[in-house]
């Protein structure tokens, strides 16, 4: 891979399939390296992508044994590559990125690439074409402008009973508190209560564990 862009993210709201969309690269802003990527750069990319039925991966920090997700949507606009795809809540690391990603603490997506157009500036390359590869959430973004609009997750039964096993519960006992508890707090939540409370929950379970093994 002969190319890394990244580009900050935020989170604006949580519901309930996992998916989230944005911008992957803006056109026209520079990064911190001092390359620019132009309008049309993904044109090819893209093409291939419909034509194969096949797109580029979604990884976690440009890790290939990490696929934390698949993207389901590309295309060029205005602005920049937007991107839509959605998070694999089985995959370990894809649930630890849907917490990082509510917890507001990850910042970046980065695109890796092959350059197959470009020319060079005063301060970097003026990217003209790509293979694109894969898109990452990263801990760090380069590009200021470019951000996911909208992040969706969801907890289930199964998600929450995974939690608790991680936690340091025993299998019973993460089995018992999930099929009994987490039913309640869900309800809760869709009779409109505090869209928070889950995660209050979460956390003051996580301290009663870490206590129990203290």
């Amino acid at each position: 891979m002969d190319k890394q862009l990244s580009v900050p993210l935020t989170t604006k709201s949580l519901e309930d399939d996992g998916s989230f969309e944005g911008y992957a690269s803006v056109f026209g802003v520079q990064d911190y390296d001092g390359d620019v990527v132009v309008k049309g750069a993904f044109g090819n990319t893209l093409r291939q992508a419909r034509e194969s039925g096949r797109m580029p991966k979604m990884l976690w920090q440009h890790n290939r044994m990490q696929i934390i997700g698949k993207w389901l949507e590309m295309s060029e606009d205005e602005t920049g590559l937007f991107v839509k795809g959605t998070l694999i809540l089985d995959v370990m690391q894809g649930r630890e990125a849907y917490a990082l990603l509510k917890a507001d603490v990850i910042d970046g997506l980065s695109i890796g690439f092959n350059i197959t157009e470009g020319k060079r500036s005063d301060a970097g390359v003026v990217i003209e074409e790509v293979d694109l590869m894969e898109v990452s959430l990263v801990t760090w973004g380069a590009n200021p402008d470019a951000l996911v609009t909208q992040v969706k997750a969801r907890q289930s039964v199964r998600d929450f009973e995974a939690f608790l096993r991680e936690s340091g519960f025993s299998r019973r006992e993460a089995t018992g508190i999930a099929s009994k508890g987490f039913k309640a707090v869900e309800g809760q939540r869709e009779a409109g209560d505090d869209e928070q409370s889950l995660d209050a929950v979460l956390a003051s379970i996580k301290s009663l564990s870490q206590a129990m093994r203290g």
